[in-house]
């Protein structure tokens, strides 16, 4: 995907999910990750019905309820949202109509609940309609058992937005822990709902922690990964950070920063998505 100013972001996001092909990929024990549909979703199947982690956009319903259906024919009868974007959230209608029940944060459904305005994407979101609101709502931890797996949903306090919630199945050894990593690409901080460069950093720091070097780990974008993904991004965060705190504190404006490249190191990397590197310039610079 192309590069692209901050108020064509959520169009340009939409308009390739529209395009995307909607693809599975095989996890651990009957977990698989489906991509294509905004953010990457886990599935959980069984007996007990499926349990689904986010729910894409709504213009990919067909695509994707074609992707959980070739899995098995239980329905979805759990939904969980890791966060409040709309990437991961917009499709929460149509599987609470299919009959799921959704669990998320206290945050996500008020975001969800009210017209949210977003300025590092220049974009304000409707609220959702009252059938795609969680049905349960938890401020710190929430536990379950579904299809023989404990999942442990946490909190993580302000990071990528102050919504921010990790899946683990623990029998699995599998982490979704959603936009709190983008899989080599630079991150989007959120900070009109609560997001903050530190926060991004310490939410890092807590899923290398949460991770072994068997743990599946599933970003919010990006391929799978591991620990040792995990780990080089949380160096690039923290680098970068350092060297545009050190601009700021020099009294050098956010365009004079920009122009020392601080995430040089990283750019071919890192910054070849929506996300380009002035941009993330930015948003640290706004942070520090």
């Amino acid at each position: 995907m192309a590069k692209t100013g901050k108020g064509t972001i959520v169009p340009t996001m939409l308009e390739a999910a529209t395009k995307a092909e909607v693809r599975i990929h095989t996890l651990r024990q009957n977990i698989s990750m489906i991509e294509g549909s905004g953010g990457n979703m886990t599935v959980l199947t069984g007996r007990d019905g499926k349990l689904l982690v986010d729910s894409g956009y709504m213009v990919s319903k067909s695509k994707v309820s074609a992707a959980l259906s070739s899995l098995d024919a239980n329905p979805v009868t759990q939904l969980l949202n890791s966060h409040w974007h709309a990437d991961h959230t917009d499709g929460n209608a149509w599987v609470r109509e299919a009959g799921a029940s959704i669990i998320a944060h206290a945050n996500t459904k008020k975001h969800l609940s009210v017209a949210t305005r977003v300025e590092g994407w220049e974009w304000t979101f409707p609220a959702a309609p009252t059938g795609a609101l969680p049905t349960t709502i938890f401020d710190d931890r929430h536990e379950l058992k579904h299809n023989g797996t404990n999942i442990t949903m946490q909190y993580y306090g302000p990071a990528h937005t102050d919504s921010d919630i990790y899946v683990f199945y623990e029998e699995a050894n599998v982490l979704h822990v959603a936009d709190t990593w983008w899989n080599g690409i630079f991150p989007f901080v959120d900070y009109s709902t609560g997001g903050s460069i530190d926060g991004f950093i310490r939410a890092m720091q807590r899923n290398v922690t949460l991770a072994d070097e068997n743990t599946i780990v599933v970003p919010g974008h990006g391929p799978i990964g591991g620990l040792p993904e995990m780990k080089e991004y949380l160096d690039m965060l923290t680098t970068i950070r350092g060297n545009v705190a050190r601009s700021k504190e020099q009294g050098k404006s956010v365009d004079e920063t920009i122009a020392e490249h601080p995430t040089a190191a990283y750019d071919a990397k890192f910054g070849q998505f929506l996300i380009d590197p002035a941009f993330f310039t930015v948003m640290v610079y706004q942070g520090v």
